[in-house]
């Protein structure tokens, strides 16, 4: 008899690991639908819609149910687990750990809202919360600069945020989103909207003639990279089709809020404008990718694109809506396409791009909010009067979301080329009282800090790099002589630092370390001069690449201010 023979082979008495609960699976199908009915329900790219489902009922996400998921989904553990960690919306709870308590508080801690007094207000609303009821915590910017400090409670963003104001909601229980009037689709079809979709569809109107009219216009990509528009449409029409339509509507960048800014007051010239971008291409669908700090415009696009269906102007799910969960690096375009699949938002590696092999390894048409705002409008008052509103010899209009030291902040539409002085006088109503301008951003967390000795530069895309700084989309930050520059940036690589994905190891390493350097009593310049070209050499994407800008400015441009604080040396 073989030794094989004699040894009776083993059998494990139980399954590995810890098991699927079938009452917290059938849970999960009461919530989300049943599976075995809907295979759609199945799909990789509904993982992210998923998971907020269960956050929003449940207020966290527990191991069972995750669990549940990935046997729904027919996932690995793995794939729900890196995906659910991965956002800062998601609040995964292991088995041994207590959920968060009933009610979140999210302090703003964005510059804009650090220069209001966010810092101090955290610190109130932490001291004076009942942790067993309240948790405090620090968050990313919200999109509403400029009513800071902002705090969201719950899914209620409070505006020109004070304790008694955040205390006030809490004791109310005010946790949903603030209601938004937006006229509806017979307002807008009664001023003409819809007629160039139309147009388009019928023939009236060529591919050819509108993008001749958009470059015309000049109209550029205005989510921050200022690629031509008709070139866009150009390059996804010359890939194999099918092809998808995706609007980036995830605005991260600090400072930046003037997409939120169109959603809300002309949802359906921003849908036109949408669809008529998934013509131009012949998409198979259209997808948004809102950013989950607005979630009142997510009832607003829902409520919108419902009355599309119902009117027949576009078919049963061909507009397909999307939230984010929480990550700025979501508005690079290719983490947002790995994010619409259901996946970790990190960057691919280029190339191939996104025009070529996009969402679902297809070729991709992306494009901002405010870009395709515009294509209706300047078909409908003509490509000369959009491009005749430039001054210093730029062409057409920006939104500048401005906020920081100024009298009056908001998004200002002003003529593309105006001067940062001319930004202030005329449409900001001067500087804030007893501030006097030390600098600014003209472009956002990423987009560099200039001097008040640089304030006549005209501010459009190609006009600011030889200063080292870029417009991006058009976030303006004000500071004053009452600000500190040296804190200005270590929030701002603050930021960097918590929001990199981690994938690239020059990003993920140099934001914590030049965040570390710039915490010193005295900054070693060298070092952050070698650190900040290996990251800007090195990294996959846009963040590690532009992260270290607001140091490189301060070093090229307040020498005198940094020497005076005893950071550098002077001379």
């Amino acid at each position: 008899m073989s030794t094989d023979e004699e040894k009776p082979k083993r059998r494990r008495s139980a399954l590995r690991g810890r098991q699927l609960e079938p009452a917290i699976l059938s849970e999960l199908r009461d919530l989300i639908g049943d599976e075995r009915i809907d295979s759609s329900l199945r799909h990789r790219d509904r993982l992210i819609e998923h998971l907020h489902a269960l956050q929003d009922d449940f207020g966290y996400l527990s191991m069972p149910h995750l669990r549940a998921l990935a046997a729904f989904m027919n996932l690995p553990m793995a794939a729900i687990y890196e995906t659910a960690t991965f956002y800062a919306h998601f609040d995964v709870i292991h088995d041994e750990q207590t959920p968060p308590p009933e009610i979140t508080l999210r302090v703003c801690d964005s510059l804009s809202c650090r220069l209001a007094g966010a810092e101090a207000l955290h610190q109130a609303l932490s001291d004076g919360a009942d942790p067993e009821t309240v948790r405090v915590l620090r968050a990313p910017c919200m999109g509403r600069c400029e009513t800071a400090p902002v705090v969201a409670v719950g899914h209620h963003h409070v505006l020109n945020a004070n304790v008694r104001s955040v205390e006030a909601a809490v004791e109310q229980g005010q946790v949903q989103p603030e209601e938004v009037s937006w006229p509806r689709l017979a307002d807008y079809r009664s001023t003409g909207g819809y007629q160039l979709l139309m147009d388009c569809r019928e023939g009236r109107v060529s591919i050819e003639s509108l993008a001749k009219e958009l470059e015309d216009a000049g109209l550029r990509g205005l989510g921050g990279a200022g690629f031509p528009t008709f070139r866009k449409w150009q390059a996804v029409r010359a890939e194999p089709g099918p092809r998808y339509a995706v609007i980036n509507a995830d605005e991260g960048e600090p400072g930046t809020f003037k997409d939120r800014y169109y959603l809300e007051r002309e949802p359906h010239t921003f849908l036109e404008g949408a669809l008529v971008s998934a013509w131009s291409v012949e998409a198979k669908a259209l997808y948004i990718y809102l950013r989950d700090e607005y979630p009142g415009l997510h009832r607003v696009l829902t409520e919108a694109i419902a009355e599309l269906e119902a009117a027949e102007i576009v078919a049963p799910d061909f507009i397909i809506l999307r939230r984010g969960a929480g990550a700025y690096i979501c508005g690079e375009e290719s983490a947002l396409i790995e994010s619409l699949e259901g996946k970790p938002g990190k960057p691919r590696h280029r190339p191939p791009f996104v025009a070529q092999k996009g969402l679902f390894g297809q070729p991709t048409l992306v494009n901002n909010v405010e870009t395709v705002y515009w294509i209706p409008r300047i078909h409908a008052q003509g490509a000369d009067w959009f491009a005749s509103q430039g001054r210093h010899g730029r062409k057409g209009l920006r939104s500048f979301s401005v906020s920081g030291r100024v009298a009056r902040p908001g998004v200002h539409l002003a003529p593309a080329g105006i001067t940062l002085n001319e930004l202030i006088e005329e449409y900001c109503g001067g500087m804030a009282e007893r501030h006097r301008l030390l600098a600014y951003l003209p472009g956002g967390a990423s987009g560099g800090i200039l001097p008040a000795s640089k304030a006549d530069i005209p501010l459009d895309f190609d006009t600011l790099q030889e200063h080292g700084c870029f417009i991006g989309s058009a976030a303006v930050i004000v500071l004053s002589d009452q600000d500190n520059l040296a804190d200005a940036a270590s929030n701002l690589l603050g930021f960097f630092a918590d929001e990199s994905c981690g994938q690239c190891t020059p990003c993920r390493v140099g934001t914590e370390k030049m965040l570390t350097l710039l915490e010193r009593d005295t900054w070693d310049e060298q070092t952050l001069q070698q650190l900040a070209s290996v990251m800007a050499d090195a990294s996959i994407c846009g963040l590690g690449q532009a992260a270290p800008n607001p140091v490189l400015s301060l070093l090229r441009d307040f020498r005198s201010e940094l020497a005076s604080q005893n950071l550098i040396a002077k001379g």
